[in-house]
């Protein structure tokens, strides 16, 4: 069993009136399947209301499933008393780092977790020295949060996180509130603790540019887990992206207009040097 496995997950919302009989049901997550292993960088995609910031909210026991299972390092969410140990492993970074960032100083924030969870405090300073570091957040430990930007205060949320010395982070969103110089900011540190690390990662997001890195993509419509593979296996169903109410990396859909037109270049172009080369040998062919 990997790190995160979710087994015919259903999760209803009820609608009740003001005297708490049921008006309607909702189903947000419908019948998903996930089998995540330790060190993996899975993406979620979906257009808003797809259900996929719902999904994250089971992946560290924040909901519950209506029916089906979620297991968290073998351990099923359901069980109470495994709670404490599933938030551990499975940390949760939010689109909006204000609702995060509880702390006056960036290095009193980021040793908050650490310190609700008993760690001695001389481990506490190694482990926000180190956290922070990996986020490329270190120079700012004696900030005031005010003082910096989206992007910066989000790397602090992860930083935060990175503390507890998660197994897993789950970012619902992270980049949603940020403009393009903080979404690329805060995806470079994820990336890295990807990498350095061997932290598991999986990211909730509607920016089709976040997730070509990835080791595996799922994309959500209506509930339901609607495609997946890797990214170039989902980059290279434009069209289908299209009908899920979904924008694709700009280059993937110039590399598509021009296989279109009869340019004989692969589907799935992910990157401006792989469209470049492409570009190249396509030229040479004509």
């Amino acid at each position: 069993m990997g790190i995160i496995k979710v087994k015919d997950l259903i999760f209803e919302y009820i609608r009740r009136d003001e005297e708490g009989n049921v008006e309607g049901i909702t189903t947000a997550v419908d019948d998903v399947n996930l089998d995540i292993n330790q060190g993996d960088f899975v993406s979620i995609l979906g257009h808003n209301g797809s259900g996929k910031s719902t999904l994250a909210k089971h992946l560290n026991a924040i909901l519950y499933p209506t029916e089906g299972t979620v297991w968290v390092d073998g351990k099923d969410t359901k069980n109470d008393e495994y709670l404490w140990d599933i938030r551990q492993t499975a940390g949760m970074v939010f689109q909006n780092p204000d609702n995060q960032i509880i702390g006056q100083v960036v290095e009193e924030d980021v040793g908050f977790g650490p310190e609700n969870m008993g760690v001695p405090t001389a481990e506490i300073w190694a482990r926000v020295e180190e956290s922070l570091k990996a986020v490329g957040m270190y120079e700012f430990r004696k900030y005031s949060p005010n003082k910096l930007s989206g992007g910066q205060k989000q790397r602090v949320s992860i930083a935060g996180v990175i503390a507890m010395h998660p197994k897993c982070i789950i970012l619902d969103e992270p980049t949603a509130m940020l403009d393009p110089k903080g979404r690329r900011e805060v995806i470079r540190a994820v990336r890295a603790l990807n990498d350095v690390e061997k932290i598991t990662v999986i990211l909730i997001t509607h920016y089709m540019e976040e997730v070509i890195y990835s080791d595996r993509v799922y994309v959500m419509d209506k509930g339901k887990v609607a495609l997946q593979g890797t990214p170039r296996e989902i980059f290279s169903q434009v069209e289908r992206l299209r009908e899920l109410r979904l924008d694709v990396p700009q280059v993937t859909l110039l590399a598509h207009e021009l296989r279109k037109e009869g340019f004989p270049i692969p589907a799935g172009i992910l990157t401006k040097e792989e469209f470049a080369d492409a570009l190249d040998e396509s030229i040479k062919e004509i």
